[in-house]
């Protein structure tokens, strides 16, 4: 666990990235032979690109950095339970695992709706270990939704 909560740590500090320049708190980190080689945070409001969450622009990084879209060997490190979309990029990318912070009751698809990512009926599957820091990366995002709603009604 004190690995995974190394990494969890280094995505957080993604998450203060986008917290800073006023996007969604969400970190993420992909990791290769004990080594991040992608680092990305959200930039939907930034970019106005639906896709660009956190791990679908670690997961191009990844690719990139790797000269390949198969991702084995590597690991995903997200401060936030992976979307349906993001959950589709992992099992796409052939990433061995997705370890999460915070639940999403919302669109949480790697085990609280619906878990597509460690789904039998797919050709690939990526392992989840969920919860790793919870408490910390549950109360960056609510603490900004709180901030937020403050700066809406104020």
């Amino acid at each position: 666990m004190e690995k995974h909560e190394y990494y969890m740590k280094k995505a957080i500090e993604e998450a203060k990235k986008a917290e800073e320049i006023g996007e969604v708190p969400i970190g993420a980190v992909i990791v290769k032979d004990n080594e991040v080689i992608a680092a990305a945070h959200n930039l939907r409001e930034t970019t106005q690109e639906p896709m660009a969450h956190a791990e679908c622009l670690a997961i191009r990084e990844a690719s990139r950095k790797l000269g390949t879209w198969r991702l084995t060997g590597c690991q995903l490190y997200v401060t936030l339970e992976p979307c349906p979309m993001c959950a589709g990029a992992i099992i796409q990318s052939r990433l061995d695992a997705v370890i999460f912070g915070a639940y999403d009751p919302k669109a949480g698809c790697a085990g609280t709706l619906m878990n597509l990512v460690e789904d039998q009926r797919f050709n690939h599957r990526a392992e989840v270990i969920s919860g790793v820091l919870e408490d910390s990366c549950a109360h960056i995002l609510t603490s900004f939704f709180k901030k937020l709603r403050e700066k809406r009604r104020g």
